[in-house]
């Protein structure tokens, strides 16, 4: 199978704060914030949704194609990228506008606030889809993840167009998306939507569906659920919850998300189970979540079979296992 991801390409700036955002926050002031957070370190790693994404797609053994526009300070990012894996065919370069940028600072809770420039990113919408299937080979599966909110509805317009099945991984830009229209044309004809539980509530609050509306609308919804694992779901199913993997140790959550996707889509592609699916993504996630960047994870296919065993059996691990590069 081969799998195009869209979204972001972008640098990460990543701070970390010591204390608790909660207790910087003054109830009756918050109408004007204004506060200053005194960092212990910073780390600069290469990040993106998309990138993220298809680096996991990558490690795994696929050979992903990475839609998406980047600056000319990109030479570098783009030769990490294919010596894991991933082809950058469908990366196109800005001669006006740097690669986007994100910075975040993390608190000692594993709380979140970041900013986010977008660069080249806003040219994703100039990228067609479907000449990049036709001179690469054919595509199977696109996924339009977070990036500029309209390329995004472009490239989800496309697919329904030409025939492209997709997957919705709307996520971060849920914020910026506004129109309940433009809500229900990222999710309606999905193959697979992703999303976590906030995520989940905000589509259906926008969108003015209920749970079981949107399940008609999708093949399969994953919900991934914090420390509590992920729950898959398909309209007329019984939903399949998949516990977390017991020994995780969390150094950064940035890309633990956008690892499971490339799991969750990995397993997938080797026509796996959705059980299998979860719990492989489960197992990149926390990949992701022990190291410091969204794409400094080292994964070696045996301590991975092992981990896989000893989280969900080693039935389990060995049908995965069989797939994976040597």
């Amino acid at each position: 199978m081969r799998i195009a991801i869209t979204g972001s390409i972008a640098t990460d700036h990543l701070m970390t704060f010591p204390g608790k955002f909660t207790d910087q926050l003054i109830a009756d002031k918050l109408d004007r914030v204004s506060l200053s957070f005194l960092v212990d370190d910073l780390a600069i790693r290469r990040g993106g949704v998309a990138a993220n994404i298809a680096f996991g797609l990558g490690v795994l053994g696929l050979r992903p194609l990475l839609v998406g526009a980047v600056g000319t300070d990109f030479a570098e990012y783009r030769h990490w990228l294919e010596e894991h894996g991933v082809s950058t065919a469908g990366v196109r370069e800005s001669m006006l506008r740097h690669t986007a940028r994100f910075i975040c600072t993390t608190d000692a809770d594993g709380n979140q606030i970041g900013s986010f420039y977008p660069g080249a990113m806003s040219e994703d919408g100039e990228i067609e889809i479907a000449p990049l299937a036709a001179a690469h080979g054919g595509i199977d599966l696109v996924l339009i993840g977070a990036g500029d909110p309209g390329a995004m509805l472009t490239h989800t317009q496309e697919c329904r167009a030409t025939g492209l099945p997709f997957v919705a991984d709307p996520s971060q830009q849920l914020a910026r998306i506004l129109d309940d229209e433009q809500v229900r044309g990222l999710v309606d004809g999905a193959e697979y939507l992703f999303g976590n539980e906030y995520e989940e509530a905000l589509i259906e609050r926008k969108s003015g569906w209920t749970s079981a509306d949107t399940l008609a609308r999708v093949g399969v919804r994953i919900t991934t659920l914090g420390k509590d694992g992920a729950r898959v779901e398909q309209a007329g199913q019984p939903p399949v919850t998949v516990p977390p993997v017991p020994d995780a140790r969390p150094v950064d959550p940035t890309g633990s998300g956008d690892a499971f996707r490339s799991g969750f889509l990995a397993a997938v592609a080797w026509g796996l189970s959705l059980e299998r699916c979860a719990q492989l993504g489960n197992l990149m996630a926390v990949h992701a979540l022990e190291a410091t960047g969204p794409q400094e994870y080292d994964l070696k296919p045996g301590p991975l079979t092992e981990r896989f065993a000893t989280a969900y059996g080693e039935a389990a691990a060995a049908e995965v296992a069989a797939h994976l590069p040597a």
